[in-house]
């Protein structure tokens, strides 16, 4: 197995089938998502078994409520364009973070692309964090932020809002990322009231975004691509997108954290 870095984020998985991983191949790769924050793989034979059960090498599976599951892989999900009329919003985000244990890691599956478009872009939230001035830093050293689902529809008794540290020290690696989501779904900063925790929320979020810290994937077929939530913000551009956009998507708590 080969590990090449594409970039300040990212990196290029060469000589490994996606399918069951053995505990050795898993402990390198979770050290590798945490390095490099996106990896990338290119297996055409790779199909929704071998997906899950690669996901699953990561630890327990998480299906986030209200989302379309893939017939017959019931911890998977359909990510999808077809039938719109207008394009999906899309805004970066961590996936399923008003959970208390939310998933560490989210993989994406191309299944059918489009003739142009559809890049998953992601943002480093390592980078993010050492960029942040001592003040901030120190002012904010033990805030919570509390995280709440919107735009979907949470069964009664589901988890719908946790809190996690703003700033995140890493399971796997000695950094610490900026962890927050889309504005959206951060209503609360432990310590501020609500105007001034607010006001935090989005100045940090633009930071968080800006653009030094990105990476964008182009899909080929047969592409599985895997991000480790914990280190980066991901969305995807739908602008220009030219024909159907189909996805598989499965997401993993960190059974090693």
């Amino acid at each position: 197995m080969d590990i090449t870095p594409t970039g300040a984020l990212g990196a290029r998985v060469k000589g490994l089938a996606i399918g069951p991983l053995d505990e050795a191949v898993t402990t390198r790769l979770r050290l590798a998502l945490a390095e490099h924050g996106v990896l990338a793989f290119r297996d055409p034979s790779a199909d929704d078994a071998a997906f899950t059960a690669f996901m699953d090498s990561f630890g327990p599976a998480v299906f986030t409520d209200g989302e379309t599951p893939v017939a017959g892989h019931p911890t998977l999900n359909v990510v999808s364009n077809v039938g719109r009329t207008t394009p999906p919003r899309s805004v970066f985000h961590i996936d399923t973070s008003y959970v208390s244990t939310p998933p560490a890691y989210t993989a994406l599956r191309a299944v059918q692309l489009p003739e142009e478009g559809g890049e998953t872009v992601f943002s480093d939230q390592f980078e993010a964090y050492d960029r942040l001035g001592d003040d901030t830093r120190r002012r904010l050293r033990h805030a919570l932020v509390t995280h709440e689902a919107s735009g979907m529809a949470i069964p009664d008794g589901e988890e719908r809002r946790a809190r996690h540290p703003l700033f995140l020290r890493h399971a796997h690696v000695d950094r610490t990322s900026l962890y927050l989501s889309t504005p959206a779904r951060c209503t609360e900063v432990s310590g501020l009231d609500a105007e001034h925790a607010r006001a935090e929320i989005e100045a940090l979020y633009e930071h968080s975004i800006a653009p030094p810290y990105a990476l964008r994937h182009r899909w080929v077929q047969g592409d599985v691509v895997i991000w480790d939530n914990r280190r980066t913000l991901h969305r995807a551009d739908h602008s220009g997108v030219v024909g159907d956009r189909v996805l598989h998507r499965a997401m993993s708590i960190d059974a090693a954290a």
